[in-house]
């Protein structure tokens, strides 16, 4: 049983010389209590006369007060309610028998199949990786997506970005890498989603084959601040626990944003300033906590895919920009794209793969730069193309990129359900390019 679990048997146990907290203001969806004694970070339990309780998060203190916010339904609290500090941090119970399962934002199971067995208890906040055990990232971890492969390879261990503005493909393309992907083991967050999403993507764009090996943790946009900020924790810790095993793991996170909204709801609640764009200093020192831990071990490796919501397809908000600098690389989802019917939208010449030179051979990386080449020769001309102003034989390299071109789109697009592997996808890019040994 993790901690949320637990507070019943915790609550039963207690003695009567514990001292108690007592509930004076709710404001928002913060409560003020006088004591007890806690820790940043501690969670307390919130007992009304009707013995009803709820679990809520120590967040900061204001003058000789508590600040909490709720890990529930603020709507039993009451003013002079009983708060007790429990000293304990949340946890979620980890275990191979988590793989195939879907769990809440505090790590409890969501899916009615009962609880997690033969599970060890693991704090959801933790330090990342130090330096210096860092594996360097010399090994491909095949995606099965044609573009990410081919043109924006992704090593085991690295943390990749995915931008991209509301419906342009995001949960299709993270639907496609859990299916196809070399990695053993799919941890998938899905952060302040719509609830009629979360359905959708498990049954439709994960599938049984996805599933059976990948591990879901929901919080759903209904859902309080607090839950969805904890949900990429717990997500993490999992992918964690499956590194330390040894195994290769996704971490798949949709979406950074929404889990900075939520910082952000959390430090206007507790008087924080705001400063870009309205988001808190607190989001900008949490956003590296959380994205560090991501990354190659000793022994496992943990490779993450974080997409990130542009708002109006600015890709220089402060939290892409935040994002940006923190990540090994970026993949761009182009709303032009998706609009001519091209899926998955991935602009090649807007994306990066950091580790791309140090992973690909020599050969791989001369058919890069040509199919780069050719995709911005295309690019600068296509406005001429389309009112037929356009006039081949200037640029003998440009007429070889127009010609080029449908093979190029034939090459990028790719159906949801049409496999690609990491090697197939390297040799069709080659031949492509007209590169050979």
């Amino acid at each position: 049983m993790n901690l949320v679990s637990e507070v019943e048997q915790t609550l039963a146990d207690l003695r009567w010389f514990r001292l108690y907290g007592k509930v004076v203001k709710v404001v928002g969806m913060t409560i003020e209590s006088i004591g007890p004694r806690s820790k940043l970070g501690d969670i307390c339990s919130v007992e009304s006369q009707s013995r009803s309780h709820c679990l809520a998060e120590v967040v900061g203190f204001r003058e000789e007060r508590v600040v909490l916010m709720p890990l529930g339904d603020l709507g039993e609290v009451e003013q002079g309610a009983k708060v007790l500090s429990l000293q304990q941090r949340l946890s979620v119970n980890c275990s191979t028998a988590l793989l195939g399962r879907v769990l809440d934002g505090l790590g409890r199971p969501l899916d009615d199949k009962g609880p997690i067995a033969k599970a060890e208890q693991r704090m959801i906040e933790g330090p990342p990786l130090h330096p210096l055990n860092r594996s360097r990232i010399t090994e491909v971890v095949q995606t099965g997506v044609r573009a990410l492969d081919g043109l924006l390879t992704v090593g085991r261990g690295q943390r990749m970005g995915i931008f991209a503005g509301s419906g342009v493909g995001k949960s299709t393309l993270l639907g496609m890498i859990a299916k196809n992907t070399s990695a053993d083991v799919n941890v998938i967050a899905l952060i302040g989603e719509r609830g009629r999403e979360v359905r959708e993507f498990i049954e439709g764009e994960l599938g049984p084959e996805g599933m059976e090996r990948s591990v879901v943790v929901v919080s759903t946009s209904n859902e309080p601040a607090l839950i969805r900020l904890k949900a990429a924790f717990v997500a993490t810790a999992v992918a964690e626990y499956f590194r330390d095993k040894g195994l290769s793991v996704n971490l798949m996170m949709d979406s950074v944003t929404r889990f900075a909204m939520a910082q952000r709801e959390v430090g206007l609640a507790v008087g924080e300033p705001p400063t870009s764009r309205g988001y808190t200093p607190s989001v900008f020192a949490l956003l590296p906590k959380l994205l560090e831990r991501a990354g190659a071990g000793q022994a496992g490796s943990i490779t993450a895919f974080y997409t990130v919501l542009v708002d109006g397809d600015d890709l220089n908000d402060p939290i892409s920009d935040a994002v940006r600098g923190i990540l090994d690389g970026h993949v761009v989802l182009s709303r032009k794209l998706a609009n001519s019917g091209r899926f998955p939208a991935v602009d090649i010449l807007a994306s990066i793969s950091r580790l791309f030179n140090s992973l690909a051979d020599p050969l791989h990386q001369q058919a890069n730069r040509q199919v780069r080449d050719w995709l911005q020769r295309y690019t600068d001309v296509e406005d001429l193309i389309r009112i037929g102003a356009y006039q081949p034989g200037a640029e003998p390299e440009t007429d070889v990129a127009v010609d080029k071109f449908p093979l190029l789109r034939e090459f990028l697009e790719q159906r949801a359900d049409e496999p690609a592997s990491l090697a197939q996808s390297i040799l069709q890019l080659q031949e492509l390019a007209e590169v050979r040994a």
